[in-house]
């Protein structure tokens, strides 16, 4: 069979990155242009971050959207990684087949069933027990830690599962308790895994739109709701600021991770 030459490499690689990522240029381009059209150029200006910082309502938005998706992270990953210690190195146990069922059933459900399930839940508590009042910030939280778990629980066991036991083993055979054994030893092994579960359920929290739109409730709109409300009246290039400042910053945690994981396996 004959393999494709250089060029035709280079070419496709060229294409794939362009595809990916000169929108995104583009968009951190035009947040400096001085027009109010998002597609034309009329000169370099920081107008739209001047205008963004004075847009209460979008920063009110971006604000909750960064605290739920930072608790929703923290809460998944401290979840998650139980979960797929459990599936890693606990065997088959009675009930492991719902287990693994349950807690796989994120990944294949409809993220429109899933918010209309938790929703029903949260009405039919409200009812019950009166708690909650309201849609909220913490039903948004609920119903994004439910989906984010089993995205972390996958990462963490394919980590724990690549590990070397002797480590692990040595520690228990020296009498320390497998929970001694968890925070001493497994969990520092795993740590880049963790850092790149909790970056993964970070970005999944704030970029979702179904649940959030099925959970949320008056005063607590996420930034995708707000922006795509906007879509309607038409969008202001101080989108384009906001959404530059959060590719920066998420590029940096990633670049960051990617650091630390590249320490962890180097040692």
């Amino acid at each position: 069979m004959i393999q494709p030459n250089r060029w035709f490499r280079a070419l496709a690689l060229f294409v794939g990155y362009g595809f990916l990522y000169v929108p995104i240029a583009c968009l951190m381009i035009f947040s400096f242009n001085d027009s109010s059209l998002m597609t034309t150029w009329s000169g370099f200006s920081l107008r739209w971050y001047v205008e963004l910082f004075n847009d209460r309502a979008l920063l009110s938005a971006a604000l909750l959207s960064l605290q739920i998706a930072a608790l929703t992270a923290t809460a998944a990953v401290i979840i998650g990684t139980w979960a797929g210690y459990v599936v890693a190195r606990m065997g088959r146990f009675r009930g492991f087949t719902l287990y693994i069922g349950m807690l796989s059933a994120p990944l294949v459900i409809p993220e429109v069933v899933l918010g209309i399930s938790l929703l029903l839940l949260f009405v039919e508590m409200s009812q019950l027990i009166g708690w909650p009042q309201g849609n909220g910030m913490f039903t948004i939280w609920v119903g994004h830690v439910t989906l984010c778990v089993a995205y972390v629980a996958v990462v963490v066991q394919s980590r724990i599962r690549d590990l070397d036991r002797s480590l692990e083993e040595a520690a228990l055979d020296l009498g320390a308790t497998p929970l001694k054994v968890f925070f001493l030893i497994t969990v520092p092994l795993i740590a880049p895994a963790l850092l790149a579960a909790w970056l993964l359920a970070f970005t999944l929290s704030l970029d979702d739109v179904v649940i959030a739109s099925f959970l949320s409730g008056p005063g607590y709109t996420t930034l995708p709701l707000e922006v795509f409300s906007r879509v309607r009246l038409g969008l202001k290039p101080e989108i384009n600021a906001l959404a530059t400042l959060f590719i920066l910053i998420v590029g940096l945690f990633v670049i960051v991770a990617n650091r630390l994981q590249w320490r962890g396996e180097s040692k």
